[in-house]
Formats: C-alpha cells, structure tokens, sequence
C-alpha cells in the first residue's frame, strides 16, 4: 500500500470537513481527486501530507503510521505542490530549486555532487535550462508554475501532491503542464495524487479517479467507473452528457455540462 488513510476525520478548529473517510493508493498510477467546492479535496491533500493532523482516523504513507514518521523522512518520500505558492520574486529558478534539496542536506556541509545532479534532472525534466539563472519576476505564471513543479522533483519524492495545478493558467499552459505531469509519471515511477477542478483534465490524465462530495467519497475506481454521467449528475448536481474525443489513436471521455438540478 502506498497511501492509505484509514477512517478519517479533519476539520478547521470546530468545524469538521471530512468525517470518517477512507482512502487507498495501492499502485503508482495519477489519482485525481475532483468534486465541488468546499467538498474537501484540498482538506484530504493536505491530510495526506501532514499538513493537517487528523482528530480521529489514520493515515500510512506506505505502511509506516504518517504521524510517526520523522519530518526528514517524510520530505525524502512525499512532496507537495500547494495552490498557491510563495517565493521572492527576485528569487533565481535555480535558487528556488535548491530548497528542493534541504531534506537531504545538513547545515554545516556544501551542496553535493548528488545535489547538482538532482537539479539538473529537475532542470531537464520541467523544460527549464535555458530559464535556470532567471529571476521568478521574469517569468511567465506558467513557467513559475514549472519551477515549483521543478522545486518538488528536486526532492526526488516517491509520491506527489498536487492541489489544483493549473489555477490562474491559460489553457495552453494547462496543457503544457498536464502533459508535463503525467510524462513524469510515465519517466519517474512517480505516485501522483492531485487535486483538479478540471474534469476532462481529471479523466484525460488519470488512472484514478476519487468523487468526493461533503466530506465523503461517494465513488472511486477507474476512470471509466467515475467518469459517468450518473456519478457526475450525483456529485455536482448537474445535469451533463459524457462523449468519446479521439485524438489519433488515442479516446478520452469529455464532460459537457448542461445545467443545474438545483
């Protein structure tokens, strides 16, 4: 098992947003996790990573209890991209990867030759030599958005989080980026789990899918058993069609929503 949350309950303060909840990686596929707003997507992500502690429940991060497992162990295992991520802008591409390394490193002791090669491998694998002495103000929202991605795989993580990728991007850099995530799952093994509001990014770029609504999953499985015009109906109270795209050799479902239920 790779991650696995066992009867979960997370809140804010007094408010509870998932109660006993359970959920399951077993193999290193692209899981997305899509449902309504406020239904609790991003407040699992976050649960998963440790950044929210559970008051109930259990969460294992490939069989090892997550509360148990020291930080520095965890950072060498699990990396997460946040929506909204914050850096100088005066901050060089190269510099901002580096902090990618900090799990590995001790404070009195240089960058290694393991370092460097972890940051080129990054460098290469997001596109972005040519951007690597760059100052954050310089770019463009979706090559920022690279970089943090490059900042995360600097960490050589086992598994990924991400929590609603494509925010603030134009649908050409959703593409890009998308693209760029699951051909570094096909590359790196990666386990990937993210948050997306997108449905047809969801079902194009996923094995998995996870329709959580109120806090509670109402269907997980394959694409083809989420995607469904019943499930979708059910969990964002619409009314919508699901039609096959081909694209060469390649099909994917699409949504097209056609009005509220409510």
């Amino acid at each position: 098992m790779i991650v696995q949350a066992e009867n979960i309950t997370v809140g804010y303060g007094a408010k509870t947003i998932i109660k006993d909840l359970s959920f399951k990686v077993e193999a290193p596929e692209i899981s997305s996790i899509i449902g309504p707003n406020g239904s609790g997507k991003s407040t699992l992500l976050k649960a998963l990573a440790n950044l929210l502690n559970t008051t109930s429940g259990c969460v294992y991060i490939q069989g090892k209890e997550l509360s148990k497992i020291p930080v520095k162990e965890l950072a060498q295992t699990l990396a997460i991209l946040p929506q909204t991520a914050m850096a100088p802008m005066d901050l060089t591409v190269e510099n901002l990867i580096k902090f990618g390394r900090l799990p590995y490193q001790k404070f009195w002791k240089e960058d290694t030759k393991e370092d460097g090669d972890s940051i080129n491998q990054a460098l290469e694998l997001t596109n972005l030599q040519e951007f690597r002495y760059r100052e954050l103000g310089s770019l463009s929202g979706g090559e920022r958005q690279r970089v943090w991605l490059a900042m995360a795989l600097a960490q050589d993580p086992e598994i990924l989080l991400l929590d609603e990728p494509t925010t603030y991007l134009d649908i050409r850099h959703q593409l890009d980026l998308m693209n760029l995530i699951y051909d570094l799952h096909h590359r790196k093994h990666i386990t990937i789990i993210m948050v997306l509001h997108d449905l047809n990014h969801a079902a194009r770029f996923s094995h998995r899918l996870v329709a959580v609504k109120a806090g509670k999953i109402l269907k997980e499985g394959p694409v083809d058993q989420v995607f469904t015009q019943e499930i979708l109906n059910k969990v964002y109270d619409i009314e919508a069609q699901i039609q096959l795209v081909e694209d060469g050799t390649d099909q994917y479902p699409i949504c097209i929503p056609l009005r509220g239920t409510r």
